[in-house]
């Protein structure tokens, strides 16, 4: 496994570059799921907007005013952050690389960097402001297409849905939250992405709706976009070995797969980044744990299988006319795939009625009701708007 980007390069060059072990590889990859479904959102909105489907909304702003004691304020804290963190990783390398997370969410940093960039921050927004003050402010109005807003939009998801992410995993594992509340909290290990995709999709309603922006074909233009979100995060699971893997794994591999690397049917996830299971012989770092039985390779299925729903989906998308109907494919596609993957997926149950199900399978099945109904309504939706 590649905890970090330092691992990542060295296991592929021979070419141990320190520097880089200050990346860590799932954060990395998140960063990149982000990105990804940033670019696919508004190539859809764009497209939505060329065909007349998304119309410009009108935003008033006040123009000319000096900075606010609070822009000041905000943007001074902002600096101080930055400051205290980064400059201090500059004079404490080693202990930020043997734990980079722990050193974030500690009290550890450079107070002079802190205030420092706080000063140069405050004075960079009083300067800017001060430019442009105008003897006396006025209002403009301008209109802003939806594809303008994809920074924003990703923001609010991206906040909410980790948000969510954590709440959903408290919920899944209370005993651990019980006893350790602030860490269950802040850890980034432990992401439900379920939680993460309800909240997400609450906070991106009521922006839609604050902004006149049609729902619908907002969800329409959501649906590839998240499924290739979800399929990149899983790239960084599988290269991180974070923990989400498969039940153990202990049959031969079929003569029919016999053409697949090993670790493609079960795989013990060596050097994992939470360091889980048994000591690596003879293995010197942080991360020298391996699982000591083989498991199925679960976030690599799911990377396969997610980027084949973002192909019918991405394939579809010009195809369909029907407002509604591209999400409602997504909801039953992403529901069927998170249910299949659960039947080989280590997790926890829930004990309901006789039934054991997980949490993710509960969400997965209502995603598939929840699909089946839009694609009813939606179809008859339009047979009414035709009729």
């Amino acid at each position: 496994m590649y905890p970090t980007l330092g691992d990542l390069v060295k296991s592929l060059t021979g070419i141990d570059l320190s520097f880089l072990y200050i990346f860590q590889m799932f954060g990395l990859m998140m960063a990149v799921a982000f990105l990804s479904a940033a670019y696919v959102l508004f190539k859809e909105l764009a497209r939505k907007e060329k065909q007349g489907l998304l119309q410009p909304i009108i935003r008033s702003t006040i123009v000319g005013t000096p900075a606010t004691p609070f822009e000041l304020v905000l943007n001074g804290i902002m600096g101080f952050l930055i400051g205290f963190k980064v400059i201090g990783i500059f004079f404490s390398l080693s202990i930020f690389t043997a734990n980079p997370q722990a050193f974030v969410f500690s009290t550890q940093g450079s107070w002079i960097g802190g205030i420092a960039i706080a000063a140069f921050f405050a004075y960079s927004k009083y300067y800017e402001k001060k430019k442009q003050q105008l003897p006396e402010p006025k209002t403009e109005s301008l209109q802003v297409y939806p594809s303008q807003l994809v920074s924003e939009i990703v923001i609010y998801a991206a906040i909410f849905g980790l948000i969510g992410a954590k709440i959903f995993d408290n919920l899944e594992n209370p005993s651990f939250f019980l006893q350790h509340p602030i860490e269950a909290m802040i850890s980034f290990s432990g992401l439900t992405w379920y939680g993460g995709l309800i909240l997400a999709a609450a906070a991106i309603i009521y922006y839609c709706i604050k902004n006149k922006i049609p729902v619908i074909h907002m969800a329409d233009a959501m649906g590839p976009t998240l499924i290739l979100g979800y399929a990149v995060g899983r790239i960084g699971c599988q290269l991180a070995g974070d923990g989400d893997w498969g039940i153990n794994n202990t049959a031969p591999k079929p003569a029919s797969l016999s053409f697949l690397p090993d670790w493609m049917w079960a795989y013990k996830f060596p050097h994992n980044v939470i360091n889980e299971g048994v000591e690596i012989p003879n293995c010197i770092g942080r991360h020298c744990y391996e699982l000591p039985v083989a498991v199925y390779p679960t976030p690599f299925y799911e990377v396969i299988m997610c980027l084949f729903i973002f192909g019918v989906l991405w394939f579809l998308r010009k195809r369909i006319t029907t407002a509604g109907l591209l999400f409602s494919i997504y909801l039953i596609l992403n529901g069927i795939e998170r249910f299949s993957i659960e039947q080989i997926r280590v997790n926890s149950q829930y004990h309901i009625f006789g039934f054991a199900p997980t949490q993710a399978e509960i969400i997965a099945v209502l995603m598939v009701l929840i699909g089946i109904a839009g694609i009813i309504w939606t179809t008859n939706r339009k047979k009414e708007m035709i009729g």
